[in-house]
């Protein structure tokens, strides 16, 4: 199988009549792609940022951006909220993503033993998901609103090169931890987010604060918690198409 790596540039590249019959593209850059008089039947496109503001997906010369966001809404209540402005919105946003958490955790638990660490086609286990979450809230609530030097739990670094961004390193452990272990530290941070929304003011959320990625950028405190929401969410649709995927097998 032929393999084209960050190496290869294929920018303005043109296929005439190529067989890309079922070719992965994986964390690439195919936004101004162009195709026409192809054959799409059974093609697969996860684009976690596609229903961000001004992007679009023209199909058949039909934007289908608003066309998928709302049917992620549909399927998943409490979604349409995740830009709520307002300190009421944002803590009823917030409720409404622990309760879907909570209903997703529970499906997990009832399913076979190992369920939670077992990986689709190459992607984090659900457990790794939560994992990462614990990261995010770190990064983005812990790092960037709250200005805690040393905000990460070593459950939410995956890998040595998880976020290397300038933080102390030596934390980092490659133990596994425990599937309890990380329900505990995941609960924390879920306690840790809602109990900021619960006394943060509209002024503190317009405050700048420096993007944790990339200090010369500034974010305002809301700009911080609208990723925290996107994150949730994205990562919560990956979860439940995993386990759906799982389930399936399973009843094979």
């Amino acid at each position: 199988m032929t393999k084209f790596t960050q190496s290869d540039d294929l920018q303005g590249a043109e296929f005439v009549r190529a067989g890309l019959h079922g070719a992965r593209f994986l964390a690439s850059d195919l936004s101004s792609v162009v195709m026409r008089g192809v054959d799409v039947s059974g093609a697969e496109i996860d684009a976690p940022w596609l229903c961000e503001g001004g992007n679009s997906l023209l199909v058949n010369d039909v934007d289908v951006v608003p066309f998928v966001d709302a049917e992620l809404n549909r399927r998943f209540p409490g979604r349409s909220d995740r830009r709520a402005k307002d300190p009421d919105g944002l803590r009823s946003a917030w409720a409404a993503l622990e309760r879907t958490w909570a209903a997703t955790l529970e499906r997990a638990a009832a399913m076979p033993a190992g369920t939670v660490d077992v990986s689709v086609a190459g992607e984090w286990s659900f457990a790794q998901t939560l994992r990462h979450l614990v990261l995010a809230t770190d990064m983005w609530l812990g790092r960037a609103v709250l200005e805690i030097e040393q905000p990460f739990h070593p459950i939410g670094l995956l890998n040595a090169g998880s976020a290397n961004g300038g933080f102390d390193m030596s934390i980092f452990t490659t133990v596994t931890p425990s599937y309890a272990e990380i329900l505990e530290v995941r609960s924390g941070r879920f306690a840790m987010v809602r109990e900021f929304l619960a006394t943060v003011t509209a002024d503190e959320l317009a405050a700048t604060r420096k993007n944790p990625h990339a200090s010369d950028y500034e974010e305002t405190t809301l700009s911080c918690l609208h990723t925290i929401f996107e994150e949730e969410w994205e990562h919560h649709r990956y979860a439940v198409r995993d386990l759906d995927a799982i389930e399936a097998k399973s009843d094979a």
